[in-house]
């Protein structure tokens, strides 16, 4: 049986544009049984969420403003949020509004054993996004269901050099998580237990509740992880463990790495261009001056099991084995 949630909406804070997107992404954790959304609908402002709560059966409160610069939509929501707790059977809330005013309700209610996914925009202050088990920024949310998969995927180069730098002011950096998960495989080690992908997902969300791989350009968090230097993921039918790059010295993991790229290729193998980008991504400062060759061909050129296949348009790095 599914985990039920509620939707609570803060309609004085956040879009019409949203709902799609919000709705979407709470599906991947239940049935959401309530939907409620919060405002004074008297107001002209608001007015572009009336079309969405007829097409998505969402539930409309109102709330006048009787006294100027207290918000009674905030009050409502948590009432009925308290409400809710004590009288309906439900495993979890989903907080929408960029308002810090809602961190001692999600507090509260991850106390009485709830789960809390929040969603704001990239406004939203930080001890609302801490108090959640989950925050999600809506315009990641907004993105993902506007760009098509492909796009997406072709794009994903770009969005991690130029989104990495338009969410730099509230992003948990990437050596910040290669070193939180490395700490995650080490206590596993310890205890002679692998670490599963899965896990990692969740402790990382844990550690950090606003933690969304598509902030850094991704689809996947598989994806993700295969660019930081130190961690490798080893895939066993559809089990998926992630491990450490132990014992091993830069250039062994770099060539490692060319050969785990180019055997993904298959018997097309991995155009050089491509390669070289990929490479620059996991291994930031890498210079194939440093390895002795002048152009990265020759680089490339001088593994045993690696043939250079030039078709015309492009050069292609193929392992000799699928030649």
């Amino acid at each position: 049986m599914e985990d039920r949630f509620a939707l609570l909406i803060d309609a004085d804070n956040v879009s019409a544009k949203y709902i799609q997107p919000i709705l979407d992404e709470l599906s991947k954790y239940g049935n959401v049984t309530y939907k409620r959304i919060y405002g004074d609908w008297t107001r002209t402002n608001n007015a572009s969420w009336k079309e969405e709560l007829l097409q998505n059966s969402i539930t409309p409160i109102q709330q006048f403003s009787y006294t100027h610069g207290k918000n009674a939509t905030d009050s409502a929501m948590i009432i009925d949020a308290m409400d809710m707790l004590y009288t309906s059977e439900l495993e979890g809330f989903c907080l929408v509004s960029s308002d810090s005013d809602f961190t001692r309700l999600a507090s509260r209610l991850r106390e009485s054993g709830k789960t809390v996914i929040g969603m704001g925009e990239d406004k939203t202050p930080s001890p609302f996004r801490k108090a959640c088990d989950i925050f999600t920024e809506l315009e990641l949310l907004l993105e993902d269901s506007t760009m098509e998969k492909d796009e997406r995927e072709e794009k994903g180069a770009v969005h991690h050099v130029h989104g990495k730098e338009q969410k730099k002011r509230t992003a948990v950096s990437k050596e910040q998580i290669e070193e939180a998960v490395v700490k995650i495989i080490t206590e596993n080690q310890n205890d002679d237990r692998e670490t599963g992908l899965g896990e990692v997902g969740s402790r990382l969300v844990k550690l950090y509740p606003d933690f969304d791989v598509r902030r850094y350009g991704y689809s996947l968090l598989s994806k993700f992880l295969e660019t930081l230097p130190k961690l490798k993921l080893i895939q066993e039918g559809t089990k998926v463990s992630v491990t450490l790059y132990e014992d091993k010295s830069r250039k062994e993991m770099l060539e490692e790495y060319i050969l785990q790229q180019i055997k993904s290729g298959g018997r097309y193998g991995i155009a050089l261009s491509s390669l070289g980008n990929r490479i620059r991504m996991k291994f930031g400062d890498f210079k194939v001056r440093d390895y002795g060759f002048s152009q990265f061909k020759q680089y490339i050129q001088s593994f045993p099991e690696v043939e250079i296949v030039d078709d015309g348009e492009r050069s292609r790095a193929v392992l000799k084995k699928e030649v």
